[in-house]
């Protein structure tokens, strides 16, 4: 038997086309999506409780146009002309000198100019949106709370929890528990 769908039974209808329909409120929306991400790593994959504080200066982290290196947990901020204007192991900042060694004043070797995204998928991951950086700062967090724990070990494999952390964000269940409250506080989260 075939079961029917109204949407006169729904609330609410969601789909994602990035500020097209309406203005998010992103210093709002920002901790909510950071916090539910937090919690999945530090609840189901066993991270470091400190990743659950996160202060207001934290906060400043976060820009688009980051590309991450998967492997080894640094964070490099390109130009437009796709030269390194900043990099970061985790969100420890790399000296001028040590920046100037690693990268000098020449085009990253992965930015591919006509598209302005690096081309080496699997390897990077590009912070080209506003819902992404809440994530770039949890992956900082990671890095840094790894080098910790493991005496400043060198490759990382945080990205399969990472990746499991939106996997179990995006299924419907784990809507019911926060998208109540986000519906019933709209004007804080949508402009």
């Amino acid at each position: 038997m075939a079961q029917h769908f109204s949407l006169a039974a729904c609330d609410v209808v969601g789909f994602d086309l990035d500020h097209t329909l309406c203005r998010y409120n992103l210093p709002e929306s920002a901790p909510l999506i950071y916090n539910s991400f937090a919690q999945f790593l530090v609840k189901e994959k066993g991270y470091d409780k400190e990743l659950l504080t996160v202060t207001p200066e934290d906060w400043d982290f976060c820009c688009k146009g980051l590309a991450l290196d998967l492997e080894d947990g640094t964070f490099i901020k390109l130009a437009d002309n796709g030269t390194v204007l900043r990099a970061s192991r985790g969100t420890k900042m790399m000296a001028p000198d040590v920046l100037a060694k690693e990268y000098g004043a020449k085009e990253w070797k992965y930015f591919v100019s006509d598209t302005g995204m690096p081309s080496h998928p699997g390897k990077y991951y590009f912070y080209d949106n506003y819902f992404d950086l809440p994530g770039a700062l949890l992956c900082a967090r990671v890095v840094d709370s790894l080098t910790k724990q493991n005496s400043g070990q060198k490759t990382f494999d945080f990205w399969k929890d990472i990746v499991a952390g939106i996997q179990h964000n995006f299924k419907m269940s784990a809507f019911k528990g926060s998208f109540l409250f986000v519906y019933s506080s709209k004007a804080l989260y949508i402009l």
